[in-house]
């Protein structure tokens, strides 16, 4: 069985030492190799003895090259997806007592595949094998990486709550299963158990998405948290079916249909919470592979400051959505957050002396007095005409959730030239990029000039998780780099003892480092002077360079700051905001 993060070494040289291999993998320079052949030869002691008494070597590379040694694999065990079946061979007090982590099953070949502090223990193999009347196939891994799995997957983690439906429904989904056969399977208790325990997790690790992509030998289980995708389980492979039925009819999708993607969309409430569900699935080789994305149905849409607008960004935002009319865009890459922002633009001027309607593909969350309506192409309600029928519902404020095409761009445009206010998105990588892709679709520059009043371009980035939060002073070329590139600035800051901040690392964040997220924003302000290049046809550098001189802090400075501030850090704003 191959899984990711599991290094599986190539074929050795039969005079290679743990020193050559530690060379190979750079992990120690050449007078280092040298100085421990020398030691050898000296004092007769094994190589291994000489690395860890000097402590020339990392403990995980000093493993890595073991592994390659011995030829074993090396496992980050804190990076595996997770088989609930196979910790069910072997109980916590096992695990703990010899510091073993099972990670892998394979059912076919009756083999156990356990990550350990030594896999080179034969009596602890022995022990193993017995004890879970399998094939043990042990691995390299951390010490302390395998504590910590033990702790947490035996008491508290995902994979222990499915391990009992696991075992339940594997008899039962030994069998072929028939159109007729599997509607008993997954409303069998175990199947709805997975699942549900599956949307739980998500709920309480605060995921976006959850999927369940189905792989060669297994199925594995990922969770996008705070944008970032993390494998969290795999489940025996004869178990995928059912689940992926039970999900399809949860959304009310066609059971019996494998060939074509389907949509489809439920709501499931666990802790006192409750959130939507949007479930896409998709036919891939080795069978359908299904996402759902969570919409919180619970809790108030954040607020301008909440998302991290701040200073002159959020007064030249606020001043622009108090404007009777016009368009105001919000640019970025699929999720960045852009809808999040309008929820909260429209949030803060809904009222009832105002009609709002929305046109939104799909509606995220349902707003109390605004007026929202989902796109249905198959009917023919497409934006471009429900943008039409709209306009004679006596509006005062239109969101329009994209602007994709030629037709639909023309119409937000008149509507706020016949006195709207229009609020919409656009897939640019910033918000100067926004005017020249608009002359691009084809809308006349003169008509932009006019009706464009401000245009918000984002990104999301991880917080610093609270819990493990510390202070770190920062090399003096950062130091200098922020100095150079947030010129004045950088002034407050620059200071004798600068410190930045980071997260350790720790249980409450996943092991990341970071909880929560925040939007870098740049939010440029459509006066006389970027109309006048606009109906010149100017390029984006040149929009953006006027902009900058009129007051415009770009996301990356945006997002500098913050982590000044000490809510990001400087690799995670790079990491979503380098161009």
């Amino acid at each position: 069985m191959s899984f990711d993060f599991i290094y599986v070494p190539a074929q050795l040289t039969p005079t290679q030492t743990l020193a050559d291999i530690l060379l190979k993998q750079q992990a120690i320079s050449q007078e280092v190799y040298d100085q421990i052949k020398t030691e050898q030869v000296n004092t007769g002691l094994e190589q291994e003895e000489i690395i860890r008494q000097k402590g020339l070597v990392k403990d995980k590379s000093l493993l890595f090259a073991k592994a390659e040694l011995n030829q074993l694999p090396f496992v980050d065990i804190k990076q595996t997806g997770i088989n609930p079946q196979a910790m069910s061979f072997l109980p916590q007090a096992v695990a703990q007592r010899f510091i073993v982590f099972p990670y892998a099953y394979d059912s076919v070949q009756k083999t156990l595949s356990v990550v350990m502090a030594d896999p080179l223990d034969v009596t602890t193999l022995d022990f193993l094998e017995k004890k879970s009347q399998c094939k043990v196939v042990p691995a390299f891994g951390v010490p302390d990486d395998i504590k910590e799995v033990i702790s947490e997957k035996y008491t508290q983690g995902l994979s222990t709550e499915v391990e009992a439906a696991v075992k339940d429904v594997t008899q039962t989904t030994n069998r072929v299963l028939d159109e007729n056969s599997i509607n008993d399977v997954i409303r069998e208790a175990p199947i709805a158990k997975i699942v549900a325990t599956l949307l739980t997790f998500a709920i309480k690790s605060l995921a976006s998405d959850i999927h369940i992509e189905p792989l060669e030998d297994r199925t594995r289980v990922r969770y996008r948290i705070d944008g970032i995708l993390h494998e969290k389980l795999v489940l025996p492979k004869n178990v995928h079916e059912a689940v992926i039925s039970r999900i399809k009819i949860l959304a009310e999708m066609k059971i019996d249909e494998k060939r074509l993607p389907q949509d489809g969309r439920f709501t499931f409430r666990a802790n006192d919470e409750e959130v939507d569900l949007r479930v896409s699935s998709l036919p891939s080789v080795h069978g359908e592979k299904i996402v759902m994305r969570l919409l919180k149905k619970t809790g108030n849409v954040p607020t301008l400051q909440d998302l991290g607008l701040r200073g002159r960004a959020l007064k030249n935002l606020e001043e622009a959505i108090h404007t009777p009319h016009g368009v105001i865009l919000v640019t970025g890459p699929t999720g960045s957050g852009k809808t999040t922002t309008l929820y909260s633009l429209l949030n803060q001027i809904n009222s009832s002396k105002v009609n709002i309607i929305t046109l939104e593909d799909p509606v995220e969350y349902e707003m109390e007095g605004i007026n929202q309506v989902q796109i249905n192409t198959t009917a023919g309600l497409t934006f471009a005409s429900g943008l039409r029928s709209i306009l004679r519902q006596d509006p005062n404020i239109i969101m329009v959730g994209e602007i994709r095409d030629t037709e639909t761009a023309d119409l937000c445009i008149h509507a706020a030239l016949t006195g709207h206010l229009v609020f919409s998105t656009l897939h640019t990588n910033s918000a100067s990029g926004a005017l020249p892709r608009l002359t691009d679709m084809e809308v006349e520059p003169f008509l932009l000039a006019s009706s464009i009043n401000c245009i918000v371009g984002q990104r999301v980035v991880r917080k610093i998780c609270p819990h493990c939060k510390e202070a770190f002073t920062p090399p003096r070329e950062l130091v200098d780099n922020l100095r150079t590139v947030l010129g004045p600035l950088f002034q407050q800051y620059d200071r004798p003892g600068l410190q930045l901040y980071r997260g350790r690392r720790c249980p409450e964040c996943n092991d990341t480092g970071y909880q929560g997220r925040i939007g870098i924003f740049e939010v440029m302000h459509v006066n006389e002077k970027i109309g006048m290049l606009t109906v010149s046809s100017a390029v984006t550098s040149e929009v953006e360079k006027v902009a900058i001189e009129n007051g415009m802090i770009t996301m990356k400075l945006d997002g500098y700051l913050k982590a000044l501030e000490g809510v990001t850090t400087i690799e995670e704003v790079l990491r979503v905001a380098e161009t």
